[in-house]
């Protein structure tokens, strides 16, 4: 099993490595100076919007890979920040975050359907036969779409029924399903906000009260500098009860202009961020590789 584990790891990255995540499918010198324009801009919170018709965006949106990164990929490792650090606390996490899209514009609303799959490992390797602890499967299935305000690129739409569970059976067994509606706003090429809702339907019988401590949705705020050097991620997922919050920050260094592989720092604190201990709160720090979505690739 770890042999498969590794191999998918590495396929992943590799075919993700070297994939450019800025505009690179931009065809027209006005927009390509646009963007580049808007790149040098250090007004980050200047709203500055591509202009661009539904026509040619749709046009650009067909030209994307039919397959990539959906959510950050990467491989960290770390410590706890809140208990002893021994070989047990230590431990490795990998993600593996994927879409591939079903269609071109060719759906009501001049939508695209996609399949998006991610999958969250949580593996105690300094531990004595370095078992995995927890694995969450999380496929799901949508239609994404541009948002477009007076020729102008201004943000993007998804809705997707999910599911996930950590595929184990007994009393470690968790699982649920959800609506999933998504939405982001592209301040400029810099800088975005995104937000995502639930509407859940929880059936694990072991995770009742799941939403308690995963709550219903998350806002993150995303900000990348010149040529996306850096890239510096907040996600702010309330959950019951006044002020509760679970926080994930990270800041990601690219390592090269010709790829898209990051040197990878990861802050999380709350609950929730393993099915199999949703209930057990965590504070910790990781380090490690990313690969990076498209910074204007919602879906």
């Amino acid at each position: 099993m770890l042999r498969n584990y590794l191999l998918l790891i590495f396929t992943v990255l590799s075919s993700a490595a070297f994939a450019q995540i800025d505009l690179m499918y931009i065809d027209n010198d006005s927009l390509r100076q646009q963007y580049d324009s808007a790149m040098q801009d250090p007004r980050i919170f200047r709203p500055r919007h591509l202009v661009i018709s539904e026509r040619d965006a749709i046009k650009m949106a067909d030209r994307m890979p039919a397959f990539a990164v959906y959510r950050d990929t990467y491989f960290v490792t770390g410590v706890p920040l809140d208990r002893k650090i021994t070989r047990s606390t230590a431990d490795a996490s990998f993600q593996i975050s994927i879409r591939q899209r079903l269609t071109k514009s060719v759906l009501p609303f001049k939508t695209f359907a996609y399949l998006t799959y991610t999958q969250k490992s949580f593996w105690n390797i300094y531990d004595e036969s370095s078992p995995f602890k927890d694995t969450n499967y999380n496929p799901g299935l949508g239609l994404g779409k541009y948002i477009l305000y007076k020729d102008r690129v201004v943000g993007a739409a998804f809705v997707q029924l999910k599911h996930e569970s950590n595929g184990r059976d007994g009393d470690d067994s968790r699982s649920w399903n959800y609506l999933s509606l998504s939405m982001k706003y592209y301040f400029n090429a810099r800088f975005n906000i995104a937000g995502e809702v639930w509407v859940p339907y929880v059936d694990g019988g072991n995770n009742k009260d799941l939403l308690d401590y995963r709550g219903l949705g998350f806002v993150s705020v995303n900000y990348t500098s010149d040529k996306h050097r850096w890239w510096l991620s907040a996600d702010i997922n309330p959950r019951k009860g006044w002020g509760n919050v679970n926080t994930t920050l990270t800041a990601a260094f690219r390592m090269s202009e010709r790829s898209n592989q990051y040197l990878f720092a990861r802050y999380y604190q709350g609950y929730g961020e393993s099915l199999l201990d949703y209930d057990k709160y965590a504070m910790n720090v990781r380090i490690g590789i990313c690969i990076k979505p498209d910074f204007y690739n919602f879906f």
